[in-house]
């Protein structure tokens, strides 16, 4: 009967990738795999020597701000559904907050949220699934999960542990319209099948 089932849940499995339907489909998505520097492989990412002050990902972005060793600042983001990318010039306002202007759009990153506006209007705000950074007074406006890194070294080999607490506060987003289309692209690979 323990085998009946196994080879049941196997068919399955298999089943659904004959049909072309991705395995990713089947699962909850997961955070996307991140190191100091960023999200890897992926536009969202400090090169070094610039460091990462802050990064994250909404349902439908993924974000870094860089510091070169000068103090300049940069966003790096990159739209998950089609690979389009921003890499623009950023400043630091009040607080953690960090601004970046392209073609009369403007992305505004706190801890909490990425907020988009175009022509003085606010176009959408994407709460953080996940983030990586300083911390700022609660907000209403947003659910954010903080995770802090911490890599200790004993000879030659190294241990990372990871702590996720998400905030309690509640989620808003809001889109009028579609996003603009697309800068030049990281576009994904399509999937087989």
């Amino acid at each position: 009967m323990r085998t009946t089932g196994l080879v049941a849940g196997l068919s399955a499995v298999a089943a659904i990738v004959a049909i072309g339907v991705p395995l990713a489909l089947a699962a909850p998505s997961a955070v996307p795999p991140s190191d100091s520097q960023g999200y890897i492989d992926s536009t969202a990412r400090c090169v070094s020597p610039s460091t990462a002050v802050m990064f994250g990902a909404t349902e439908t972005s993924r974000v870094a701000i860089c510091q070169a060793s000068g103090g300049a600042y940069q966003y790096r983001g990159v739209r998950v559904g089609d690979g389009a990318r921003l890499v623009v010039a950023a400043t630091k306002t009040a607080g953690n907050t960090f601004v970046a202007k392209n073609d009369g759009a403007t992305y505004t990153v706190t801890p909490q949220a990425l907020s988009v506006t175009v022509g003085g209007d606010k176009f959408r705000t994407e709460t953080w699934t996940d983030y990586h950074g300083p911390q700022s007074p609660a907000s209403t406006s947003g659910t954010a999960t903080s995770s802090t890194s911490t890599t200790a070294t004993s000879g030659s080999s190294a241990a990372k542990t990871t702590t996720t607490t998400p905030s309690t506060t509640p989620s808003t987003t809001s889109s009028a319209a579609p996003l603009p289309p697309p800068l030049p692209a990281e576009i994904p690979a399509a999937e087989p099948g």
